[in-house]
């Protein structure tokens, strides 16, 4: 690539210096060019200051810190994408870690495939916890189930998810009506290719997940997973004026056998159960959701609140 194109990395941060800081340290160490990148950090509301954190890095990165009302990370992402001025919006989480080559390797895709939406290769770097692990390996199977035709990628986690910025503010950015990290990056890939934009995988544009998790925060999670779960088949159906779907059964059975195709089999074996458990879970939350008849406008939230997440 003699010219790299410009790129804007977002990232939202709710009351997580530690972790925000760790993630502008990689940043601030990635092989390309420091005037080819930006970096917009959008503090969602968070109690705890930011000055020191963003002021250690205003001297080794190309730096903007935004600040709003607590919304949720997706408000907090289209926020950030309001203000970049990068010919690409590159999304990142506080709690990863980019590998060196992660902007090169996104660029080069986006040189090839200009139009097209990039999702990278996320891996969990808390080997030790199993509750992260097996948080991290379901996130896995989902981008191989959807992944599974080449060149026809369906899902990307929006930790490590990229996209042109004309495209992406032409089709209204995160829908803000997910309050929660759960289900509107789900959302935005499948109105992106509504849209009849291409999604495609770059697994060696790789980021480090650092999510801790106690079993406590695991069940909760996935039971906000469960939440978003019917969120997003509810704005589907509406949009598509179709019933709502969901997976058929083999998803399922698919999903236990996953890891014991990819790590030890001894280590398989404690994650299934809890891969079982937060299926349940998962589901206790969609019902939840459901059984609260919760009613959604009747205009669709990314075009009523606007590509920058406000009213």
């Amino acid at each position: 690539m003699q010219k790299r194109p410009f790129l804007s990395i977002v990232i939202p941060t709710y009351n997580r210096p530690k972790q925000l800081a760790t993630c502008l340290e990689a940043c601030s160490r990635l092989d390309y060019p420091h005037d080819r990148y930006e970096v917009i950090v959008v503090d969602d509301g968070g109690v705890e200051p930011l000055d020191d954190v963003i002021n250690r890095f205003h001297s080794r990165l190309r730096l903007k810190l935004l600040r709003q009302e607590n919304a949720g990370p997706a408000a907090a992402r289209n926020r950030g994408a309001s203000g970049a001025g990068g010919e690409f919006l590159v999304f990142t989480d506080d709690d990863c870690v980019p590998a060196p080559d992660w902007l090169e390797t996104l660029a080069a895709r986006f040189v090839s495939w200009p139009n097209c939406a990039v999702g990278g290769g996320t891996f969990n770097a808390l080997a030790h916890n199993r509750y992260a692990t097996a948080s991290q390996l379901l996130i896995s199977y989902l981008i191989t189930y959807y992944g599974s035709v080449p060149g026809r990628a369906q899902f990307f986690p929006s930790c490590n998810l990229a996209f042109p910025t004309k495209w992406f503010r032409d089709i209204g950015g995160f829908d803000v009506s997910f309050p929660r990290s759960a289900g509107e990056d789900r959302e935005l890939c499948d109105r992106w290719q509504q849209r009849g934009h291409q999604m495609i995988y770059a697994p060696e544009a790789r980021v480090l997940h650092a999510h801790h998790l106690t079993v406590t925060t695991f069940f909760r999670q996935h039971f906000h997973y469960g939440c978003g779960a019917f969120h997003y088949h509810f704005l589907r159906s509406r949009q598509r004026r179709q019933p709502m779907r969901i997976e058929p059964f083999p998803f399922y059975v698919n999903m236990l056998i996953y890891p014991f195709k990819i790590i030890p089999f001894g280590k398989a074996m404690r994650i299934a159960p809890l891969l079982i458990a937060s299926q349940v879970v998962n589901a206790a939350g969609y019902f939840w959701e459901r059984a609260k008849g919760k009613k959604f406008p009747t205009g669709s939230s990314y075009v009523t609140a606007g590509a920058d997440g406000r009213s």
